[in-house]
């Protein structure tokens, strides 16, 4: 993985007055494509993509453009949606919506709060759908 923390990082960016030396120096470090990341997930918990594709509810296509990259800055519910198809945990959903780039679930939003709660209690992504539905809050593919 990486061989320097976050908190390196930063440090050696503040310090470092040419960005194009760290950023040479530090390629290895650098977030790879999110596409890479979900490659990675998938292998590390053995789960098949054709399956964790049909139960994110995406369109086929476009789940598939998310995991070879050619799609590559899927939304945030896209990717929730897949959390939720890969029975990723709550801190392993946080982290790839920071892996993204995208923002973390905040509790004190309810459409985030229903989500964590879905996470939480391993909700399919049909649930979690029915859930946001009967609470009056956009749907994720709605």
């Amino acid at each position: 993985m990486h061989e320097k923390d976050t908190e390196e990082l930063f440090s050696q960016l503040k310090e470092d007055e040419d960005i194009s030396r760290f950023l040479r120096e530090n390629r290895d470090e650098m977030a790879r494509p999110i596409h890479e990341y979900l490659e990675n997930l998938l292998a590390d918990k053995h789960l098949a993509k054709n399956k964790v594709v049909h139960a994110s509810l995406l369109d086929r296509a476009y789940a598939y453009h998310i995991f070879s990259g050619k799609k590559k800055n899927p939304s945030r519910p896209k990717l929730l949606a897949l959390a939720l198809a890969m029975g990723l945990s709550l801190s392993e959903t946080q982290y790839l919506l920071r892996y993204a780039g995208l923002g973390l679930l905040y509790p004190r939003h309810s459409w985030d709060s229903i989500i964590i709660s879905a996470l939480e209690h391993r909700l399919s992504v049909k649930d979690a759908n029915a859930l946001l539905f009967s609470m009056g809050e956009k749907e994720f593919l709605g």
